[in-house]
């Protein structure tokens, strides 16, 4: 069993805010499916390759999305190598993506979270750059929504990271 966790926030005015790039790439790579609020989330499961792939969407806000990622984790008992979280990367420029397994949060709040309710950082991340503007406070920031051009960018990579989640799904980090 896998679970992807695109992290974001949830609610209309969140929609298209460098944040939610986790929640963009799953909507993307899934398309028109009909999630569940479950656990706290916003939850799709799929059988790939007679394989259950859980998809999650954590409606606790950013901050809290630990307690998201922990519940299903717990509930389905999901091993550490089995999660892969899409989340947003300042220190990356736009588009621009890092996988990584075993790292610090980085300063970003979500994945503190996740480190924290989970008691590790060894799950594996989809690390995708929403770029920075020192002109602009962080938490500003990353609540701002992309311009049609940088959408643009975003949306041309789209199926690089399908590739990197259908790999994750068949082969792991």
């Amino acid at each position: 069993m896998k679970l992807i966790v695109g992290l974001g926030n949830p609610g209309r005015e969140y929609k298209n805010t460098r944040h939610n790039i986790g929640y963009m790439v799953l909507d993307n790579y899934l398309g028109k499916v009909e999630w569940k609020n479950k656990m706290e989330s916003y939850f799709y499961s799929i059988e790939i390759n007679g394989e259950t792939v859980i998809f999650l969407k954590p409606i606790t806000y950013m901050n809290l999305s630990g307690l998201a990622v922990n519940k299903v984790v717990n509930f389905y008992k999901i091993k550490i190598e089995d999660i892969l979280i899409i989340q947003d990367d300042l220190d990356l420029p736009l588009g621009t993506y890092k996988i990584k397994k075993n790292s610090s949060s980085g300063g970003h709040n979500g994945i503190k979270s996740i480190i924290s309710e989970l008691n590790t950082q060894e799950f594996g991340r989809l690390k995708i750059g929403i770029g920075k503007n020192n002109n602009i406070p962080t938490d500003k920031y990353v609540l701002s929504k992309f311009s049609l051009e940088e959408l643009k960018i975003i949306n041309d990579n789209m199926e690089e990271y399908k590739v990197i989640i259908r790999d994750f799904i068949e082969k792991g980090i």
